[in-house]
């Protein structure tokens, strides 16, 4: 019996996937990707100034790129949470060392308008090649004010059932 008899059709083709090299990304198709994803792609530099903004934080902050390019990020952080905030940003600055690179991060923040709503993020620490040393951080962020929403939903109708 041949593979094909067994399997009930023409034997399976992996081979190619073997035979040829893949390529990476460019360096320019990194870049669109950037540009073009669902979340937020927001990068600054080692002082905290914006220097990458994508369409997607246009759309869930409300600041245009060139609005927000060069600005600190207290643009999008409520005024209660910056102390804290940069305390954190420049320890992580100097140590080179962040308890969050792993974590999904739900905070509050601030939109153009000056509303606060719920956002979840995760973070990437930005090195000079072959250094330790930092020049920035680079976050990829989510408007998570629905799912907050229904999960606050969610705990009120338990405490609700557990209390009938």
């Amino acid at each position: 019996m041949t593979e094909t008899d067994h399997e009930g059709g023409d034997p399976a083709c992996w081979g190619h996937l073997h035979d040829t090299e893949i390529e990476a990304p460019s360096d320019t198709t990194l870049a669109e990707l950037m540009r073009n994803l669902a979340d937020a792609v927001i990068v600054c530099d080692a002082d905290g100034r914006i220097t990458f903004w994508n369409s997607a934080a246009t759309r869930i902050f409300g600041w245009n790129e060139d609005q927000a390019l060069g600005e600190s990020l207290d643009i999008i952080i409520p005024e209660r949470l910056r102390k804290r905030h940069w305390d954190g940003y420049y320890g992580t600055m100097r140590t080179g060392l962040t308890s969050y690179g792993d974590r999904l991060l739900e905070v509050p923040a601030l939109n153009s308008k000056g509303e606060t709503f719920s956002i979840a993020f995760t973070v990437s620490l930005l090195r000079i090649e072959g250094s330790d040393r930092l020049t920035g951080i680079a976050a990829v962020i989510r408007d998570d004010t629905a799912r907050r929403a229904e999960l606050k939903e969610l705990r009120a109708a338990a405490r609700g059932a557990t209390q009938a």
